[in-house]
């Protein structure tokens, strides 16, 4: 709640910045929901539910899709305490014209039908983008997706490179890197061709950056091209050696930095996910973190590529006066949003405002959605911009630091203008 008239006055203006979203799960063949079960199947909604006690009978593929709504709706009054629920609410009073000030189980019908009576139209794809002032969204593309189909120019693509450095080992991986690529890459020369391919391909079709996701314990260093080919030969054998396995991450992990050098293409490193901790959770609520992530890890990465810039997100919060210290010191570090368990307003409170005091305003991306469906850009750039303008208030334009167009500026930058720099 925005109690003043000051930070009252900037949200209004921050709203009016039309938004670059720098990191989304879109589909830009089904971007936006078809029904409620849609959005209550992001999986905030099934990990906090199940969480709170529901099984996960209601999930099943064959259940009828508003029976599961139902079944999640009624444990809403278990996590109506969250962000995320307030996300949902949200979405329910500008999307479907929800009046209440809270939902319960009860509004199921009432939502579902207005969910598929107002997402069937031809353009509510267009409407939600408007009322979320949307211009650009980016995607998280697969290494082999044909990038068809759609407008590149509102949906931008970026390629997704976790498969090929963590299952290099698995035939699907392989087969579909050959069928992407026409090379069948079984030594370091033809595995460089296959990744030039792609980023030929990418870049042709207008992709704007690289990313990945790493683990806790990923440490990335160069390796030559003798030991990667006998390292991806030995995984390509049958051989599930540790070490090979983790000198062949090494090596496509090189690799791609420096191809993003070639093709001037920043390299989005999120950082610190630890997979399948719970192994029976729900889909997609099964990963956590934990605390053996260092940025010193990516100390010799740094500083072989000073031409790449680093987009860097962190899993915790405790780790983002590490991720200030890097972005002030190295030119080539850049923070960027507040992603997964940080993306709540207390994190994001503190992570910002240790941003905003300590590293250089070109060097931030603000925020980005990770959304899966359109309607949830809204509610989450909302949220970080209440924040936003409650920190722009105490900490700049009271003390005198700023003026008020001064931090309507740095919103700007915040929200699109290093966006439209750094990804050119």
């Amino acid at each position: 709640m925005l109690t003043d008239r000051l930070t009252r006055d900037l949200y209004t203006e921050i709203c009016r910045i039309p938004l670059i979203d720098p990191h989304s799960h879109i589909n830009p063949h089904a971007a936006a929901a078809k029904s409620l079960d849609d959005i209550l199947g992001y999986h905030y909604y099934t990990e906090l539910a199940h969480s709170a006690g529901m099984s996960q009978a209601p999930l099943a593929a064959d259940v009828p899709p508003r029976e599961r709504v139902r079944a999640i709706l009624g444990h809403l009054d278990s996590i109506d305490n969250t962000a995320q629920y307030s996300w949902f609410l949200e979405i329910a009073q500008t999307f479907l014209g929800f009046k209440g000030e809270r939902v319960t189980a009860a509004d199921c019908d009432t939502l579902c039908d207005a969910a598929e009576r107002l997402m069937g139209q031809s353009d509510w794809e267009d409407q939600v983008l408007q009322r979320s002032h949307v211009e650009k969204v980016f995607l998280t593309n697969d290494f082999d997706d044909p990038l068809e189909g759609f407008d590149t120019n509102r949906y931008v693509p970026c390629l997704r490179t976790d498969d090929l450095v963590f299952h290099l080992d698995k035939p699907p991986i392989r087969e579909r890197l050959a069928r992407a690529t026409g090379i069948d890459a079984g030594n370091a020369e033809q595995l460089q061709d296959a990744i030039g391919h792609l980023f030929q391909h990418f870049t042709q079709h207008g992709a704007k950056a690289c990313a990945i996701s790493l683990p806790p314990d990923f440490s990335p260093a160069p390796v030559s091209n003798l030991d990667l080919t006998v390292a991806l030969g030995e995984l390509i054998g049958g051989n599930d050696d540790a070490n090979q396995r983790r000198t062949c991450a090494n090596g496509v992990f090189w690799m791609l930095a420096e191809h993003c050098r070639e093709f001037s293409l920043p390299f989005d490193l999120m950082i610190g996910v630890n997979r399948r901790v719970y192994r029976t959770g729900v889909f997609q609520g099964q990963d956590l973190f934990d605390q053996r992530t260092s940025l010193i890890q990516y100390a010799e990465l740094f500083n072989a590529f000073p031409e790449v810039t680093f987009p860097i997100s962190v899993l915790t919060s405790s780790q983002n006066q590490e991720l200030v210290s890097y972005s002030w010191i190295f030119p080539n570090v850049v923070t960027s949003g507040h992603w997964w368990y940080s993306n709540i307003p207390a994190y994001i409170t503190h992570d910002a405002r240790a941003r905003l005091q300590a590293v250089p305003k070109t060097k931030q991306l603000g925020y980005y959605s990770d959304a899966y469906k359109l309607e949830f850009i809204l509610p989450k750039y909302n949220m970080y911009r209440r924040i936003l303008a409650q920190i722009l208030a105490d900490d700049f334009v009271r003390p005198g630091v700023y003026s008020e167009t001064q931090a309507i500026a740095l919103a700007r930058l915040l929200l699109r203008e290093n966006s439209e720099r750094i990804f050119s």
